[in-house]
């Protein structure tokens, strides 16, 4: 098990620029890009394949706009969903807008299967969504 008690900036509020390095934007959001990839690319590259027949849950939330900023996530994110040890539990946006490549990508995989939650189902989606990734790890 591999788990992160760091904390850090990932976005804020903002509409002046507070460095002299590029800003990269979702919104009135300005992402930390460093400050997120410093601290979710540590998680994502130590993912350990589970043991014996087992395989490890990976969380990761979420695949949106901001993430997909950074090219290391984009990649970390490819190699984790490649991974035949790991199962990923993840949040990707409804589609709206211009495509997201990463997101139509995961949403286009075989291996991946769409729960949508709405304000009716989100409190009957659990069982739901633990009895799928239990039979996934098997």
């Amino acid at each position: 098990l591999f788990r992160s008690l760091r904390r850090g900036t990932l976005s804020r509020v903002g509409s002046e620029s507070h460095t002299g390095r590029r800003e990269y934007r979702v919104g009135q959001y300005v992402v930390d890009l460093i400050s997120f990839e410093q601290l979710v690319l540590q998680v994502l590259r130590n993912v350990e394949p589970g043991s014996g027949s087992e395989k490890r849950v990976c969380v990761i939330d979420e695949i949106g706009k901001m993430e997909l900023f950074s090219q290391p996530f984009i990649q970390s994110v490819r190699q984790t969903l490649g991974s035949e040890r790991v199962v990923v539990l993840g949040t990707i946006p409804v589609p709206k807008g211009k495509p997201l490549a990463l997101v139509e990508e995961v949403r286009q995989r075989e291996d991946v299967k769409i729960f949508s939650v709405t304000k009716e189902n989100r409190n009957s989606l659990l069982q739901e969504i633990v009895t799928t990734v239990q039979n996934c790890r098997k």
